[in-house]
């Protein structure tokens, strides 16, 4: 019979932590397929938690759509089209999983699609204040980056997306600034990364930093264009079948 940890405080937190992070990569994995059902006593025997912590589990994982629980029925396991995309646990349960260059596709073809419209519009909208933060934050990244300091880095471009996605003042863009976080950090962890930031890349955030300071959309749009579509080239193998992730 597995052992009843205490859950109380910190150390319950993180219990409910990796009970929730074990059960999203099983789902998103497709090991516990859609319609599977669970029971919270059987996730009370498997993981040895106290029904309080198997309970609040099934609930987030319902809050993001990967589950639903209906009495007599038990805890099924919801088709992906139910699925909350955009969570960034979510997004980092399917990037850690198997199907990670399909989810990486995707992300890197929604950034595509709404990046460059963002730099355009912080080109016309960003306030004196974070023109000059975006010109900053790109002439650290290129520091750090031709150093090698990749943690240091990584900070800095994450920095740097989300207060491209704010500053041009469409608050659809702005939500998406901790999907492009996670999936940022996702390159670094998953060991996507090169030992230093190719040099086109230090370059084009240099572009896109100036051309918004001066108030130039239109370059602002086409550099941000030419960085995601080379992340894109750079991390999503171009072979294989173009499917959504499952």
């Amino acid at each position: 019979m597995p052992v009843q940890r205490r859950e109380s405080g910190p150390g319950g937190d993180a219990l409910h932590a990796s009970v929730l992070d074990t059960l999203g990569l099983r789902i998103t994995s497709g090991d516990l397929a859609e319609g599977r059902v669970l029971t919270l006593d059987g996730i009370q025997e498997q993981f040895g938690v106290s029904r309080t912590v198997a309970r609040e589990t099934m609930r987030v994982l319902e809050s993001m759509g990967l589950v639903t629980s209906r009495r007599r029925v038990g805890i099924t396991v919801q088709p992906q089209s139910s699925w909350q995309v955009y969570d960034p646990r979510l997004i980092w349960w399917r990037l850690a999983g198997p199907h990670r260059d399909a989810q990486l596709r995707a992300l890197t073809e929604l950034r595509i699609a709404v990046e460059p419209v963002a730099a355009a519009r912080a080109a016309w909208n960003a306030s004196a204040r974070e023109r000059d933060r975006l010109l900053d934050l790109a002439g650290r990244m290129r520091r750090l980056g031709e150093a090698g300091e990749l943690e240091e880095f990584l900070e800095l471009d994450v920095a740097f997306h989300a207060l491209l996605l704010e500053s041009g003042g469409n608050e659809m863009f702005a939500a998406l600034r901790e999907v492009v976080a996670v999936v940022l950090r996702g390159r670094t962890s998953l060991g996507l990364m090169p030992e230093k930031p190719v040099r086109s890349a230090l370059d084009l955030h240099e572009e896109v930093a100036r051309a918004i300071a001066s108030r130039h959309p239109e370059a602002a749009e086409l550099a941000m264009r030419a960085l995601v579509t080379e992340v894109r080239d750079a991390v999503v193998p171009i072979d294989g079948p173009h499917v959504a992730p499952r």
